[in-house]
Formats: structure tokens, C-alpha cells, sequence
């Protein structure tokens, strides 16, 4: 998962956690559609909660593929594992859209030492992805800390140049919504490295993007312009950053020393996958649902993405298993490529422009696997989200409290422009940034129900936009 715009939840959040009832049978031709369509959301809830499709495929796609970084072999072979599970379910049809790639491997583990009256320190780091190596022997430099890019950037070379640049910038506890927090924080991440190395800093370490007061690193991307320096960069984990911050609390001239292996190759191939049930009356029309089948090198990517991944297809396994027959085309797209560059989602866009396909809805999941909220949405006209929550009556029942006005996930967002409504799937969102891009984001850190509910809440929300359209 890559920063998006973070998510106020609204005021309409906690009314709609009531469970409203529906009317009476005999009120009239509302009421039979409303227990038309309550059965038939009932009948796609029970099938998700007593099957354990999802979970099975998860356990096969993160124990045979974890680690799918682009360029890896683990990737090719997540492709090919997920058109041969869309091919048994049966669908319509299953196609690869070829893809390529950036190729960024790690190298060696990463070391880096704080220098101590009893000898050197060892930090727990995780290189970020597209950072370079260090000389061989690492770089030893003092240390100058900045919270904000603000101060990063009045600073500059003046106070930057030679230094190791240590951007402590926190992700805010006090956030209830924590993508939130993370979109607020991610410019540490995402931008800080390539403004610290602009101003002559020889490296830069950043706090990971976590409220997890753990010792485990998170890895994610970073940036530098084109034509600009590179420079290597690492996020410490929460007890290294701390120990770090201390450390230089009691002495402004600490040094570190940080050795870094990252490399680039040339570009790899790749492919988008999709599978199609066909519509009945307007095959045409599209109505999406995908997630990301690359992960971080170091992370299982179990919760990022490969839930999304197992959710997006239950949706069309729940539509063959319940014998409902969409009026127009359901398509899941499993994209490449979006931790590091995206161009798995800016591919299917641009396919999407040149050959004017029209799509109704195109929604990402792509948020963990955990209990599944409410959703954002998005379009044009900025009233996609107020259509859609004339839904929930019939959803809250199943913990789905809100259609938000906000965005989609990275890969449906650039269909956006073409005026084509994109949302996402948000579940409750306390854990998932403990576990993102780490080796903590295993199996064990999902739970089959609730990765089962939020498909349901997809195939839900899929089959509502078919038979009633946004």
C-alpha cells in the first residue's frame, strides 16, 4: 500500500452503527425490493462465512509467494498462481495484460550501528525501496535530526551537507482513522530522503510509519526527482528511533554508521491478471474489484495486499457460488506493481482510455484484512458516496456503517479522471499499520472471518451497483 489522501470518518458513522430494521412484509413494492435485496445480501454473506475459500487461497499465495516484490520470481509465480485459481472457478475469461516493471532488489542485510561509550549499537533498519548502496564499509557521519519538511528544507545544505540526515516524524497517536496519520507522516518516507540528499546529506534514516512501539522496521518507498541525487536511506524501527533520538538528546554530535546494499536492474516483465464473469444484459458495462499482488521484499504480505487479492477473487467465487448471474461484466483485476511505482493501475487506466471501455464502479481492497467499516468513494461530481448510502439500511446489519466522500486505492484512482466512479474497502484500521511492509505481515496476523466479511461487504456492495446502479 502507497499514502493516499487520509479519510475523516463522518458524523453519519455513529448512527448508522445502529442496526436500522427493514419494513414489514406487506407495505408495498419498496418493501418487497428492500427483502428481495436483503435475501439476496443474505445469501452472499452466508456462503463467505461458511466457506473458507479466502483464507485457503491466502495461505497458499503468502506460503508458496511471499516477498513479491517487482522484478522477483516470487511475482511471476503469484501470476501464475492466481490465473490458475480464477480459471477453477470457472469464469468467463481469464487474460494477462503484460506489464513492465521496475527491478530494485535489497542486496545484503542492512546494518546500522550507533556509536557508544561501550562499543557500536546495532538499530533494527529496513533500506527503503529505491534507495542506493553505501561505498563498500558503510558511511560513519554525525547526525542531524529534523521533525518537519518544513525544517528539513531551512536547513539545507548549510546544515545538511555531509550529515547523516535522521527525519523523526511520528505518525500522530492521537488519530482515530490511522491511514490518516499515515498519509500525514508519509512525507518522511515518501519525499524527505530525496530533499535531504538534494542538500548534500550522505544518508538519511526515518522513523517507520507505525504506532507500534515494537523493534521490527518497515520498508516502503521512496523517491528522488529525476536528474537529482541519490542517496541511501533506511527507516528505523520505533525502539531504534528512540534510542536514537536519546542518544542525540544527550550528545548533538553522535555518529552512525549505515551500510546499505540496495541496487536497480533493468526493468522486468510483469502482468496485470484479470478474470471476467460476463453480463447477462450489458456486457459492456464494467463494475471492478481488485487488489495488488506485489508485496515488499522483507514482508510475507499477507494484510498488503495479498487479503485484497483472496477478497477480490471471492467476489467472483460468491457470485458462481450463489448462482447469481450479474447484468453487466464483473471484472477482478490483481495488479503489479503498486508498492514501488504503480504502473500495474496506470496500464489498466491507460487500456482503459484507448479503448473507451465503460466502467460503472472500480473499487480496490487494499486496507488489511480486518473488520471491514464502511467505504470511501469517489467521482467526479463528488456525490457517489450519498448515492451509495441509501445501501445502508440493508448493510448495516453486517457492521457496514458509512459511504464516505474520499478516494480510491492507488491502482483504480488514475480511472478517476476518465469519470469513472473508484472507491475502497475500509476496515477497521487499528492494526493493519503494525504489520504493513514488515516481516510481521504474516498469516497469523489475519483472522478468516473477518477476511471473509469484507468480501462479502465487496460482493455486497458489487452486486447492489449491478442490480440498482450508482
Amino acid at each position: 500500500m502507497r499514502s493516499l489522501p487520509g479519510l475523516a470518518l463522518p458524523a453519519a458513522l455513529v448512527l448508522a452503527l445502529v442496526t436500522p430494521a427493514l419494513p414489514a412484509a406487506g407495505e408495498g413494492p419498496e418493501t418487497s425490493a428492500n427483502l428481495a435485496a436483503a435475501a439476496t445480501i443474505r445469501r452472499i454473506y452466508d456462503e463467505a462465512l461458511t466457506s473458507r475459500a479466502a483464507y485457503q487461497n491466502l495461505t497458499e499465495l503468502v506460503n508458496r509467494y511471499p516477498g513479491r516484490l517487482s522484478g522477483s520470481q516470487h511475482l511471476t509465480g503469484a501470476i501464475d498462481w492466481a490465473a490458475a485459481t480464477l480459471r477453477k472457478l470457472p469464469l468467463d475469461r481469464v487474460a494477462t495484460q503484460p506489464v513492465m516493471v521496475p527491478h530494485w532488489e535489497r542486496g545484503e542485510p542492512e546494518a546500522v550501528s550507533l556509536a557508544g561509550p561501550n562499543g557500536p549499537v546495532q538499530l533494527a533498519a529496513a533500506a527503503l525501496g529505491g534507495t542506493i548502496a553505501t561505498p563498500e564499509g558503510g558511511i560513519s557521519a554525525e547526525v542531524v535530526t529534523v521533525h518537519t519538511e518544513a525544517e528539513l528544507n531551512q536547513l539545507g545544505a548549510a546544515g545538511l551537507r555531509g550529515k547523516i540526515v535522521f527525519i523523526d516524524a511520528p505518525m500522530n497517536p492521537k488519530t482515530v482513522t490511522t491511514g490518516t496519520a499515515y498519509g500525514e507522516a508519509g512525507w518522511s518516507r515518501n519525499r524527505g530522503p530525496g530533499l535531504a540528499a538534494r542538500y548534500g546529506a550522505v544518508a538519511a534514516l526515518t522513523r517507520s510509519l507505525t504506532l507500534a512501539q515494537d523493534d521490527i522496521p518497515h520498508t516502503g518507498n521512496t523517491s528522488f526527482a529525476p536528474g537529482q541525487p541519490k542517496l541511501p536511506a533506511a527507516a528505523l524501527s520505533w525502539i531504534a528511533a528512540d534510542r536514537l533520538a536519546q542518544a542525540l538528546t544527550a550528545n548533538s554530535h553522535t555518529q552512525v554508521t549505515v551500510a546499505l546494499h540496495g541496487h536497480w536492474l533493468p526493468d522486468a516483465a510483469a502482468a496485470n491478471l484479470i478474470g471476467e464473469i460476463r453480463g447477462s444484459e450489458h456486457p459492456d458495462q464494467i463494475i471492478l474489484v481488485g487488489g495488488h499482488l506485489d508485496s515488499w521484499d522483507i514482508a510475507p504480505g499477507a494484510n498488503d495486499d495479498g487479503a485484497g487479492v483472496v477478497q477480490s477473487i471471492e467476489v467472483l467465487r460468491l457470485f458462481v457460488a450463489t448462482g447469481i448471474r450479474p447484468k453487466h461484466t464483473l471484472r477482478c483485476v490483481l495488479f503489479v506493481n503498486e508498492e514501488n511505482g504503480g504502473r500495474g493501475g496506470q496500464a489498466y487506466a491507460a487500456q482503459v482510455r484507448a479503448s473507451g471501455e465503460k466502467h460503472l464502479l472500480a473499487m480496490e481492497t487494499d486496507n488489511g484484512s480486518f473488520q471491514p467499516r464502511g467505504f470511501s468513494l469517489a467521482n467526479i461530481n463528488h456525490d457517489v458516496g450519498a448515492k451509495a448510502s441509501r445501501w445502508l439500511p440493508l448493510l448495516a446489519p453486517y457492521g457496514i456503517a458509512f459511504f464516505a466522500d474520499g478516494s480510491g486505492g492507488a491502482d483504480v484512482q488514475p480511472l478517476a479522471p476518465l469519470g469513472i466512479p473508484v472507491g475502497e474497502l475500509r476496515p477497521d484500521s487499528q492494526l493493519y499499520f503494525d504489520y504493513h511492509h514488515t516481516r510481521n505481515d504474516t498469516l497469523e496476523h489475519v483472522n478468516p472471518r473477518e477476511l471473509a466479511l469484507g468480501a462479502a461487504a465487496l460482493a455486497a456492495v458489487t452486486w447492489l451497483t449491478d442490480e440498482q446502479g450508482l
